[in-house]
């Protein structure tokens, strides 16, 4: 696979003279992290980027660059030179930046070098919460408008999508709590600082696992495996189901004008490290679905997901401009 693509991209750039002389890499490659240690996107870019750079013969280096729901990482990286050597190693936020105010800039202004997984979201709760499912948790919230402390990664966050998703089906008030990723979140919940967290399957299940906290909600349509017992929100929520499946994602992508070959190599590499079987099998012990998708179908599968989650927003009321501004078509 790495060599028919490389082969495709190798005449792409003798045709254009774009491919500089010096082999890449020939230097050390950042992977800016969007999201703080211990998160959902740390986890996945940490087990498979290792396999990526052995595959590439190079340095992959890692950095989590927290702020701004993500924005400074995405910034950030677009301020650096399109030459392949900084890596954006983000999550689905980036698709609702224009519509959220948050940015310029979202998926379809860069290159996906893989759309490496995607995930569930589920309701987590402190172990004392007076609560044990979603029909318990809406019915506790209603009766105490705002005492319920919600943790929040900040609007167009997992959270804010499906604390909209929520509160466009019941009345109910909660305080939120904002952090910079789920992992610090996750960690505030277990001390006690937080009283409920909406997170992905992935990055909470270990902390589930160990009886840190408990499940209240899955935020899906059929119950899952690692979840024995635990009814899919639906069950509660019925008009859930109009949003439903929805989930983050976790992908790498770097600047638009990086050369092909360039490109190809990086495509080629996280596609190899993709199917190295140590990642493949801590996917799917924390719950998420390998995609390592790229090219067009990686461009499909993300112009989707920015019509899904921008409309959402702008119809929950917390969106600043409306997805018809940027031709976001309604799905």
């Amino acid at each position: 696979m790495k060599a028919s693509i490389l082969a495709l991209a190798v005449a792409a750039a003798a045709a254009t003279g774009a491919w500089a002389d010096d082999a890449y890499p020939s230097k050390e490659i950042q992977g800016i992290i969007q999201w703080g240690a211990g998160g959902s996107t740390d986890t996945v870019m940490r087990a498979v980027t290792p396999h990526a750079a052995k595959a590439l013969d190079g340095n992959i280096v890692m950095q989590n660059k927290t702020g701004g729901v993500g924005a400074i990482a995405m910034r950030y990286v677009q301020s650096q030179k399109a030459d392949g050597y900084t890596l954006l190693m983000g999550a689905e936020n980036p698709q609702m930046y224009k519509v959220l105010g948050l940015g310029t800039d979202d998926y379809s202004d860069m290159i996906p070098i893989s759309v490496l997984a995607r995930g569930v979201p589920i309701f987590v709760a402190n172990n004392d919460a007076p609560y044990d499912n979603m029909a318990e948790f809406v019915e506790y919230a209603k009766a105490n408008p705002g005492e319920v402390r919600v943790g929040s990664t900040g609007p167009g966050g997992l959270t804010s999508i499906v604390l909209a998703m929520l509160t466009s089906q019941a009345d109910v008030e909660f305080t939120r709590v904002p952090f910079d990723g789920d992992g610090p979140a996750l960690t505030a919940l277990q001390g006690g600082a937080l009283d409920v967290m909406p997170a992905v399957l992935g990055a909470a299940i270990e902390g589930v696992k160990a009886g840190r906290m408990k499940v209240i909600g899955l935020v899906d349509v059929e119950e899952n495996p690692l979840l024995p017992g635990v009814e899919p929100i639906t069950a509660a929520l019925p008009g859930m189901s109009d949003y439903l499946p929805w989930g983050p994602f976790f992908g790498v992508f770097v600047k638009k004008g990086t050369p092909d070959p360039v490109v190809a190599e990086l495509q080629a590499a996280y596609a190899e490290g993709a199917q190295n079987e140590d990642f493949r099998k801590l996917m799917a012990d924390r719950g998420f679905t390998i995609m390592a998708i790229a090219g067009d179908e990686a461009m499909e599968f993300l112009d989707g997901y920015r019509s899904v989650s921008s409309w959402l927003v702008y119809d929950a009321g917390f969106a600043k401009k409306s997805p018809e501004e940027f031709g976001i078509a309604r799905p």
